[in-house]
C-alpha cells in the first residue's frame, strides 16, 4: 500500500498532488458553510452588549479582553467566511488557510463544546504542511512528493478518529445494548417540534422514529444492531480505505454512515461529517 512505503521512503515517495487540492476544496467548502451558518440563529448578536455569552467572557477574561473579543467578533465572522470561500476557490490558499483556521481558533473563547473546532484545526494543519495547494478548481495529477506528508497525516488522523470512536462505544454498555440510539430517538421525536430552529437540530426520517422511536424491546433489539454494525464499520473503514479493491464500497459505506450520523444532530455534525469524509481523497494518494 502507499502509505506503507511513504513511511519506509522518510515521505519522498511521489503522491498523486491533486488529492490534497480536492481535500482543500472540500475543507474550505465546509468551512465556508460552517460559517455561514454561524451568522445565524443568533450568531451575529452572541456578544452584543447585555447578552448572556459577553456576561460569560468577562467572567472568564476580564471586562478589558472582552470588550476587545465583541469589537472584533463580527468582523472576524465576515472575514473568516470570506477567507473560506477564497480557500474553496483556490485564491491564494495559504493566506486564506491561515485567515480561516485563525477564525476558527476564535470560537474556542466562547464555545462550550468545541470539538469540531479541534477537528477543524487538525485536519486543517495537514493542509499547512503541504507543500502544493493548488490555485483556482484546478486539480494537478503529476506526481510530486509535496503533499505525501501531509497525506500521510490525514490517514493517520482519521484513522484515530475513527478508532478511538470505536473504542469508545466498545466501552459503553449503554450504546452497545442499543438503549443510547433508541432514547435518542424516541426523545426527539417527542419533543422536536418545540425545539428552537428544530430542522438544523434533528432530521431523523419520520419513517425511521415512525418504526424505531419507541422504547420496546423489538426496537432496542433493532438499535443494537445498527450500533454493532457502526462499531464493527468504524474499526473496518481505514483499512479498507487504504485498499484499492474495498475502497469504492468503502467510501460508500462511509458517506452512507456519516449521513445517518447527521440525521441525529445536522448542524453540530457538519464539520465532522463534511470534512471526515473529505479526507477519503488522502486515502487514495
Amino acid at each position: 500500500m502507499w502509505f506503507f512505503d511513504a513511511l519506509a521512503s522518510g515521505f519522498t515517495r511521489p503522491t498523486d498532488p491533486g488529492r490534497l487540492q480536492m481535500f482543500r476544496i472540500v475543507f474550505g467548502t465546509v468551512l465556508t458553510a460552517r460559517f455561514a451558518l454561524a451568522l445565524g440563529q443568533g450568531g451575529w448578536d452572541r456578544l452584543a452588549p447585555g447578552s448572556l455569552s459577553l456576561h460569560l467572557a468577562e467572567q472568564r477574561f476580564g471586562p478589558a479582553r472582552s470588550r476587545l473579543l465583541a469589537g472584533v467578533y463580527r468582523p472576524a465572522l465576515l472575514i473568516r467566511t470570506a477567507a473560506a470561500l477564497a480557500l474553496a476557490l483556490g485564491f491564494v490558499p495559504h493566506v486564506a488557510l491561515l485567515a480561516v483556521l485563525a477564525g476558527a481558533t476564535m470560537e474556542l473563547l466562547y464555545l462550550r463544546s468545541p470539538n469540531a473546532v479541534r477537528y477543524t484545526l487538525l485536519t486543517g494543519a495537514c493542509l499547512l504542511v503541504g507543500g502544493d495547494l493548488g490555485h483556482g478548481l484546478s486539480i494537478e495529477h503529476t506526481p510530486s512528493a509535496a503533499n505525501t506528508w501531509a497525506l500521510c497525516l490525514l490517514v493517520l488522523i482519521t484513522t484515530d478518529i475513527y478508532w478511538n470512536s470505536a473504542w469508545q462505544k466498545t466501552r459503553s454498555d449503554q450504546f452497545r445494548s442499543g438503549l443510547y440510539l433508541a432514547q435518542w430517538v424516541h426523545t426527539y421525536a417527542q419533543v422536536r417540534e418545540r425545539l428552537p430552529h428544530s430542522r438544523g437540530q434533528y432530521a431523523v426520517p419520520a419513517l425511521v422514529h415512525r418504526h424505531l422511536g419507541n422504547l420496546t424491546n423489538r426496537d432496542i433489539r433493532i438499535w443494537r444492531l445498527i450500533a454493532a454494525t457502526v462499531i464493527a464499520a468504524e474499526l473496518a473503514l481505514p483499512i479498507a480505505l487504504l485498499i484499492p479493491q474495498t475502497m469504492p464500497y468503502a467510501v460508500a459505506a462511509g458517506i452512507a454512515m456519516h449521513a445517518a450520523f447527521s440525521c441525529l444532530k445536522p448542524r453540530q455534525l457538519i464539520t465532522f461529517s463534511g470534512l471526515t469524509t473529505g479526507t477519503y481523497f488522502a486515502f487514495a494518494a
